[in-house]
């Protein structure tokens, strides 16, 4: 095939959908097939249900160097309370459960669940505490663990699992319009699960950023579950990113950007089936760029900026800053993350500072480019830059 043919192709913005390129480009598209065949899939250690390996074009997935910074930001305690509830809050909404805000805030304040939704909120909040201790390695145990305290526990009996198993025991689909996605067989579950596991764990030379996105596709993929499948896959692709050091994964609207996608979340598996008609392929780079177009590239907006840690730990360093006012602005960085929050909010909340001290420190730190303010009449809120 011409090269000038094969780039043309291969830049289409409309590439990894294998039907619409098959009108446009005709036999042209199946010499293209063939080239990323011998040339440019990158095959994996885990396989699709015809026991071909799943591929991936590595050469076309970039993650922005800002999205690795962000996440690899050092953090001082396991996750930021703000995110926590928009992760509770937007991988719920995902699957259709709709939890009320001030249920989740009050879970997280550590109040005793109220009722049947706040025990099944304090299930998530446990799951995302499991995840976010490093000492819980990856692994089938662990696996059933979160999978229970997240979702098992509060299934009904014809969704449980066998007593004793780690995974399902009967077929499982997906339905929308008509039956989407039909689960892997049930008897081969624990084999595929098994190579998962093996897949998280190794050393390879994959970006982890785009290994923990396939590691997400193949959970939903495989289906192990017969209800749950999306919040495990979505957990299991946070777990694995703080496994590899990533240690603001918990820091950041991951799920809600998900949420705010949603369509382009499920196109994106079913695309990936498709395109198997025409390539005799499962290639996951439909999900990949789906990720890094939608979450990954996505994750700096609505957060602190860089440069704003810079300038705090610089203050930090040079004394301008006390021990009560560093407390302060973790506390305003976790609970609050970006939204804007005024002073007589943030003396409630934080509940050990008097008012004066709170006054003094958002003016202070307005002044160090920290925080901005925006007033509403009398009022005034703040938010971190």
């Amino acid at each position: 095939m011409e090269i000038k043919i094969f780039a043309k192709i291969l830049k289409d913005k409309a590439f990894v959908d294998y039907k619409k390129m098959k009108y446009k480009y005709g036999e042209d598209f199946d010499a293209f097939l063939k080239n990323l065949e011998e040339l440019y899939y990158k095959p994996l250690p885990i396989l699709d249900f015809d026991d071909g390996n799943v591929v991936f074009i590595e050469n076309h997935a970039r993650v922005s160097q800002n999205t690795v910074k962000l996440l690899l930001r050092e953090q001082k305690q396991n996750y930021g309370i703000k995110a926590v509830e928009e992760e509770i809050i937007a991988t719920s909404a995902i699957e259709s459960i709709d939890f009320s805000r001030d249920s989740v805030r009050n879970i997280l304040k550590g109040m005793a669940p109220k009722d049947e939704n706040e025990t099944r909120i304090m299930g998530l909040k446990k799951g995302l505490e499991f995840i976010a201790d490093t000492d819980n390695k990856i692994s089938e145990e662990n696996l059933y663990k979160l999978y229970m305290m997240t979702v098992g526990d509060f299934l009904g009996k014809e969704d449980s699992l066998p007593h004793g198993s780690f995974y399902r025991n009967d077929a499982v689909y997906v339905v929308g319009d008509g039956v989407e996605h039909t689960g892997l067989s049930a008897k081969k579950v624990p084999e595929f699960m098994k190579s998962l596991i093996e897949f998280a764990n190794a050393e390879d030379d994959i970006n982890e950023l785009i290994k923990a996105a396939i590691i997400h596709f193949y959970l939903a993929y495989v289906h192990p579950y017969f209800d749950g499948n999306g919040r495990m896959a979505r957990l299991l692709h946070l777990w694995f990113l703080i496994q590899k050091g990533y240690r603001s994964a918990l820091f950041i609207p991951f799920s809600s950007r998900i949420e705010k996608s949603r369509k382009s979340y499920y196109d994106a598996y079913t695309l990936i089936e498709e395109n198997k008609k025409y390539s005799g392929k499962i290639d996951v780079t439909p999900f990949v760029l789906y990720f890094i177009e939608n979450v990954y590239d996505k994750m700096n907006e609505g957060n602190a900026a860089t440069e704003t840690f810079e300038v705090y730990e610089d203050a930090l360093k040079q004394g301008k800053i006390t021990e009560k006012e560093a407390k302060l602005w973790k506390f305003v960085l976790s609970y609050y993350g970006t939204d804007e929050f005024s002073t007589k909010q943030l003396e409630k909340d934080f509940g050990n500072a008097a008012y004066a001290t709170i006054r003094s420190f958002v003016l202070k730190f307005e002044e160090l480019g920290l925080l901005t303010s925006t007033k509403y009449g009398a009022r005034i809120k703040y938010r971190i830059l």
